[in-house]
This record gives C-alpha cells, sequence and structure tokens, in this order.
C-alpha cells in the first residue's frame, strides 16, 4: 500500500516538473531594451545653428538628432525623420561606406516652380550622418540667364557683323559705280550704328545687373526725367507723324540716377513710336500714388498703337524678346530696351508693369518710391 502511494506521489512531482521544464522552453524571451538615445555634444548644436546651409544630424537609426530651421525650411526633415527618400537612402549608403557623397536634387517647391537642392552627406563616426544641403535655385537661374545671355547675344551681333562684311566686300567691288558705292555706304552706315547700340545696351544692362548699380543716388526731379526724355525722341516722333504729349509737370521727386531714369523712359517711348502707326498718340505723364502709407511715383508712357497679345505680355521684359520681330529690326531694334527698363526700375527699388490689349495701344508703367522732402514730411501730402 506504502509502495503504490510512493509510485503515485513520484508520478505527480515527475509530470509537474516536466510540464515546468516545458513551459520555461516556450515561454518567449524578453525584448531587447530600446536603444540608448544618442547624444550630441552642444557644440555641434551651435555649428549646425550658425551655419548658412541647413544642417542635419542622422543617428544610427535614422532620427533625426539635430537639425537647423533652414533643413525644416526647405522640407528636408520633418519631426524626428529625414523625408526625402533619395537623400535619406544615400544616409544609409553614407553610413555604411563610409565615404562622402553628394546629391543634386529637383524638387518641386509649389505648382509653378522647382527647387535645386544641392547636399553633401559625410559620416561622423559610431554611425552618425551629417548632412549639409544648400538651396542652389537662385544660383541656377542665374547660371541659366548668364548661359542664355551669351547665346542670345552672340546670335544678335552675328547679324550685324556679318552685314557689315559682305556690304564692305560689295562696296569694293562696286569702286567703278559710285552710285552703287553710296547705297552700301549708307547701308553700311546703318549696320555700323545697330551694332554701336546693341554693343551700349549690352554694357548698360551687364551694369545694371552688377552688386551695385547705382554708382550714385542723388535727388532726381521726375519732371526733369520726362522732358528729357520727350525732347530726345521728338525727331522719331516727329518722323512718324506722332503726336508726341507731355503731360503737365507733378513736381514729384524720386531717389536714383538721372541718366538711368531718363534712359528707361526713352525706351518706353521709343518702343511706343515703334509699335504705333502714322499719325498714333503717345503720352507720357507722372503722378504720385499712396498705398498703405507709402508713397510712390508712377511714370507712364501709353499709345494707341499695334498692342501686345496677352500670352507675349509675360515675355516681353526678357532679353532680346520681339513682339514684331520685322518691325523692331526695320527700326532698329535690339531686343533689350524692356529688359533695361526692369532693371532700372529694380534698381531704384521699383517695378515696371504693362497693360496692353490688341489693337488698342498700351501702357507701360514705371513705379518708384517718392522720395519725401523735408517740407512735404513736414506738412504732409497734397493728395492728388
Amino acid at each position: 500500500m506504502w509502495e503504490l502511494l510512493a509510485g503515485l506521489v513520484g508520478l505527480v512531482v515527475g509530470g509537474l516538473v516536466g510540464y515546468l521544464v516545458l513551459r520555461g522552453q516556450q515561454r518567449p524571451e524578453p525584448a531587447p531594451p530600446p536603444p540608448t538615445p544618442t547624444e550630441l555634444p552642444p557644440i555641434v548644436s551651435q555649428i549646425i545653428n550658425v551655419l548658412r546651409t541647413a544642417g542635419v544630424v542622422v543617428g544610427p537609426h535614422d532620427e533625426v538628432l539635430q537639425s537647423s530651421a533652414q533643413a525644416r525650411t526647405l522640407g528636408i526633415v520633418r519631426g524626428s525623420r529625414v523625408i526625402q527618400p533619395e537623400l535619406l537612402k544615400l544616409v544609409r549608403e553614407v553610413r555604411v561606406e563610409g565615404q562622402l557623397r553628394t546629391l543634386d536634387q529637383e524638387l518641386p517647391r509649389d505648382t509653378y516652380s522647382k527647387m535645386h537642392l544641392s547636399s553633401r552627406v559625410a559620416p561622423l563616426g559610431d554611425g552618425l550622418v551629417l548632412v549639409l544641403s544648400e538651396d542652389r535655385t537662385a544660383a541656377k537661374r542665374v547660371d541659366d540667364t548668364r548661359r542664355d545671355f551669351v547665346a542670345n547675344v552672340s546670335h544678335e551681333l552675328k547679324t550685324p557683323i556679318g552685314a557689315v562684311a559682305l556690304l564692305s566686300e560689295a562696296i569694293t567691288q562696286a569702286a567703278e559705280d559710285p552710285e552703287a558705292v553710296r547705297r552700301f555706304a549708307g547701308r553700311l552706315g546703318n549696320e555700323s550704328t545697330r551694332l554701336a547700340e546693341l554693343v551700349r545696351q549690352i554694357i548698360d544692362l551687364s551694369r545694371l545687373q552688377s552688386e551695385d548699380p547705382l554708382q550714385k543716388m542723388d535727388v532726381v526731379q521726375v519732371d526733369q526725367v520726362l522732358t528729357n526724355a520727350v525732347d530726345r525722341c521728338r525727331v522719331d516722333a516727329d518722323r512718324r507723324k506722332i503726336n508726341l504729349t507731355l503731360t503737365p509737370a507733378t513736381g514729384l521727386e524720386v531717389m536714383g540716377d538721372n541718366v538711368q531714369l531718363t534712359g528707361a523712359v526713352v525706351n518706353l517711348v521709343e518702343n511706343a513710336i515703334v509699335y504705333s502707326d502714322d499719325e498714333a498718340k503717345v503720352v507720357v505723364s507722372s503722378r504720385r500714388v499712396v498705398e498703405d502709407d507709402e508713397s510712390f511715383v508712377e511714370i507712364s508712357v501709353s499709345d494707341n498703337g499695334i498692342g501686345i497679345a496677352p500670352a507675349e505680355t509675360q515675355r516681353i521684359f526678357e532679353r532680346f524678346y520681339r513682339v514684331d520681330y520685322s518691325r523692331s529690326r526695320a527700326n532698329g531694334g535690339t531686343g533689350l530696351g524692356l529688359s533695361i527698363v526692369k532693371h532700372i526700375a529694380g534698381a531704384h527699388g521699383g517695378t515696371v508693369s504693362v497693360w496692353s490689349q490688341l489693337g488698342h495701344g498700351s501702357t507701360f508703367t514705371i513705379r518708384v518710391p517718392e522720395h519725401i522732402g523735408r517740407d512735404v514730411a513736414k506738412n504732409g501730402y497734397d493728395q492728388p
């Protein structure tokens, strides 16, 4: 009896031990502890924040440990993650390879424009990766503009230079024919004038695109600018029987360069004359405009000429762009006049705009800040 009872107890204990052993084997291993957050020296944060470029330090697990405000503005990071897929892929490759890599990207900025982002990705050790990104959109636009400008200048110079060479040869061959020599010589003079004007405007445009387009700033009498511009265009207007009118003086003043502003108005008036039919009307005027407690001077040149199609009004300020190529070339136009006007207005802190309707004419308006003299500042404005 006692032997049977001892056997049963042994059987129960053995089963219990076996169950416990089996349960211990099936129990899942405890999860590994979360990675310890990587701490960066304070100096890293200070350096990242004073960089001109966007700076990001990425940790071993692709977490963003430090990022500058510019990096967030450019859309490189969001929260604790790098959100540019290509850039994140490069970060991982650099962490493994341990080599500096670069990446140039063209990313959508909004519906109508793109951003050109240039990034350098470097390993820092211990799984850390440094990303330095720079918005190269403006620089690329300048490079593209410069390249297009050189190409356009080369193309535009070929025509008068080629014509001068051909006419010189024709004069030599027609040495025995005085009438032909006079005819060719007249055309040679026209092409020489065109070439000289083109070179002058290229120089003017290059100067306006420099870092300091205004060598000096003085108080400029707007009435004097308009009077000088109209006087310079009077002969061409009379030859075309165009009624060139200057509205009464306004006594307005601006700060800037008298020669540049006069040149800008001359370009607008010359364009109005070129793109108007004989006996048309061109009006030059100025007025004061007050908006949000700021005072501006608007200089307008209006005509009732052929007008400009809506699709072209956005392009007419581009270098060498012509609305009517044959009419412009026939009148010695270079295609640089309106581009120069745009840069002169910008150099004076202003803008140039156009209203136009096909068959009804155009109005070009330069708007620049008004110079407020002591008396005006003290006594206030007489509203227009």
